[in-house]
């Protein structure tokens, strides 16, 4: 286990952790200066490509984007999303962490899931690769419309039980997407390893969002995003000038001339 990763797990009812996702160099080097993880997420698909389901989004296009990723990430923990049917099994798992980690050096990798992927993630902490876990919405393998999770007594119990076996299995935390708030607190309190909340309370040990939903650059009326800022409306300024000193011929002057 990184020192890096042992500093994450000591944060647990401690301090607040910090996740942000980055796709690139330029929003990486800003992030690096607040974030405690730096998460790669297979969320570029639909922020970046507009595809309509995370199960698009390819192996080489995660390592590419995470290569860029990489060189702006000094201090914070990188988290790598493993792509859908990466990991259907012990050794293509592995296989595929290994390529992800060998061409990104990236600190850990994440997998969505619980009790089905309890042997691969053994595999790969035998083969010391550490994994970040991921329960509640799972993108990859959500069928109809995303709803909330732990509304059911029998989805609650499931939703526990997976949690532990995924702390028994090594994961140095997981990330509870859309998970009922009571159910997260008691998640939360039940597991020694963090848990980093997206939609699912305040009572998660940290938070993780799209940093694109985040500056108000990505447009969505999801219930668990809260726009901080609006870079859109900056963004368009600056073009609209652009575009007036261009047109007046103003912009490129002798100082931007050579």
């Amino acid at each position: 286990m990184s020192l890096k990763i042992k500093k994450i797990i000591l944060k647990k009812n401690k301090t607040k952790i910090i996740c942000l996702t980055s796709y690139s160099k330029n929003i990486s080097e800003i992030l690096d200066n607040y974030a405690d993880i730096i998460l790669v997420g297979d969320s570029l698909g639909s922020v970046l490509y507009s595809y309509d389901t995370t199960k698009k989004v390819k192996l080489n296009m995660m390592i590419e984007h995470s290569k860029s990723a990489r060189q702006g990430i000094k201090k914070s923990l990188m988290v790598v999303d493993m792509p859908y049917n990466t990991y259907r099994n012990k050794s293509e798992a592995l296989f595929n962490a290994k390529k992800i980690i060998k061409n990104t050096q990236a600190d850990a990798v994440k997998l969505e899931g619980g009790k089905k992927i309890i042997d691969i993630i053994k595999h790969l902490k035998k083969n010391k690769i550490s994994v970040m876990g991921h329960l509640g919405i799972l993108p990859q393998s959500q069928k109809g419309k995303f709803r909330y999770k732990g509304k059911t007594k029998q989805e609650r119990k499931n939703l526990l039980s997976d949690a532990i076996l995924l702390q028994k299995s090594g994961v140095f935390s997981i990330v509870l997407e859309c998970i009922e708030t009571t159910l997260a607190k008691k998640i939360t309190k039940e597991l020694k390893i963090p848990t980093i909340g997206i939609g699912s309370s305040v009572h998660c040990d940290g938070q993780v969002l799209v940093t694109d939903d985040l500056i108000g650059l990505n447009l969505t009326s999801i219930k668990f995003i809260k726009s901080f800022y609006n870079i859109r409306k900056h963004i368009d300024l600056a073009v609209k000038k652009f575009r007036k000193e261009v047109k007046n011929k103003i912009y490129p002057s002798k100082k931007f001339s050579y």
